[in-house]
């Protein structure tokens, strides 16, 4: 069977279900043709994530199965296995301090309203990606790095085209992001006292010395890439489906306090995140949901899929903000690749949506049927393109 399943942009394809209940572990065909083992079971996906023996840095090998023409670069974390991958975390979850995010909630909480406000300004309609969450995910970033913010234009030009697994038109973004960001680092490398998370990554150092140039380089691309568009992503989703959702958000606006759990079971919900895992390849013969997946094997394990398993989650096809097993959800991933900036994606959609709910008007709904919502492919899934509102 050909994978990535049809998608009609507003329910995920009925097909990862059918899996889960009869061929949990099932070979599919990528667009390339390669054949790749498709995991969809909680457990199995569990089991996945957290074996060694399934190496991302394999994945990246020349000639390995890929979901696109891009794909992150194995001088990244996500493309590592351990030690390397260990040292690098290690590296960065010193510059991700618990009060460096604290110290930028304030900063997201004023952008939240001055983009609110210039919305509300619109006459009745706006796109609430481009004209909200996008320059909101902007700011955070960039923010907690230690970028100006006047440098933020390229980011909207090459970061959605970075992860799209259908683009096939020719030329590298990368190479241009690559350039950017060594401009970036060479400015801070001039400041007496470089700040954010760049500044600390360039002072950062363990027994086997400081980050190279390349690394840090690769670190920061990594930051950038996943702090910018996937926050945006994620605030877009979250509002769409408020929107589509109107007794939920009357419900948000009644009880503020529920809006942090509310982002959680919309994280686990989301069909847009049908993939939500980048490949592994085994390194030796392993046993998993009853197959044999073979040494040198692709594996793709399903994030998305593993969030509607009903096994775990009853009634996975509904939004429940008052399940007692919120926060079993992969939508971060899980394992020694979970996802490094999950704390600062929180942080911002609770502000984002929590300052939405309060400042947009109740009478606010999507300006088109939700199917007709744009929505565009990623190397893991998709994404709403567009959020045109009115009120």
């Amino acid at each position: 069977m050909d994978f990535p399943f049809a998608f009609d942009g507003v329910q995920m394809s009925p097909q990862f279900a059918k899996f889960r209940e009869q061929e949990p572990v099932a070979r599919v065909v990528l667009p390339a043709g390669d054949p790749v083992w498709l995991v969809t079971r909680h457990a199995d996906v569990r089991a996945v994530l957290s074996d060694q023996r399934f190496s991302r840095a394999a994945a990246e090998a020349p000639g390995a199965p890929k979901l696109g023409p891009f794909s992150p670069s194995p001088q990244t974390m996500l493309g590592m296995d351990p030690p390397d991958h260990t040292r690098l975390r290690r590296m960065v979850s010193r510059a991700f301090t618990r009060t460096r995010l604290e110290e930028l909630r304030p900063v997201m909480r004023a952008e939240a309203h001055r983009l609110l406000t210039a919305v509300l300004e619109r006459e009745g309609q706006a796109d609430l990606l481009a004209d909200f969450a996008l320059p909101y995910s902007t700011t955070g970033i960039f923010e907690l790095l230690g970028i100006p913010r006047a440098d933020s234009g390229p980011l909207h030009v090459w970061t959605p085209v970075l992860f799209n697994s259908r683009r096939a038109d020719g030329g590298d973004p990368f190479e241009k992001l690559f350039a950017y960001l060594r401009e970036v680092i060479a400015d801070a490398r001039r400041e007496d006292t470089p700040r954010g998370v760049i500044g600390a990554l360039l002072t950062a150092h363990d027994d086997e010395g400081r980050l190279t140039e390349d690394e840090l380089i690769h670190m920061v691309l990594l930051l950038v890439t996943a702090g910018h568009r996937s926050t945006a992503n994620a605030v877009t989703t979250i509002l769409f489906h408020l929107l589509t959702r109107p007794g939920l958000a009357d419900r948000l606006r009644e009880q503020p306090e529920l809006v942090p759990q509310a982002i959680e079971e919309i994280l686990r919900y989301n069909p847009f995140n049908s993939l939500g895992a980048l490949p592994r390849v085994a390194l030796a013969d392993v046993e998993l949901g009853g197959v044999t997946i073979r040494a040198g094997d692709t594996v793709l394990a399903s994030l998305g899929s593993a969030n509607h398993d009903d096994d775990l989650f009853a009634d996975p096809e509904i939004i429940d903000i008052d399940r007692q097993n919120l926060n079993a959800h992969y939508a971060f991933g899980m394992g020694i690749h979970y996802c490094i900036g999950a704390p600062l994606a929180r942080l911002e959609m609770e502000e984002a949506i929590g300052h939405a709910l309060r400042m947009l008007p109740p009478t606010l709904r999507l300006a088109v049927p939700a199917e007709q919502v744009p929505i565009s492919p990623l190397l893991v899934g998709y994404v709403v393109a567009a959020l045109p509102a009115v009120w």
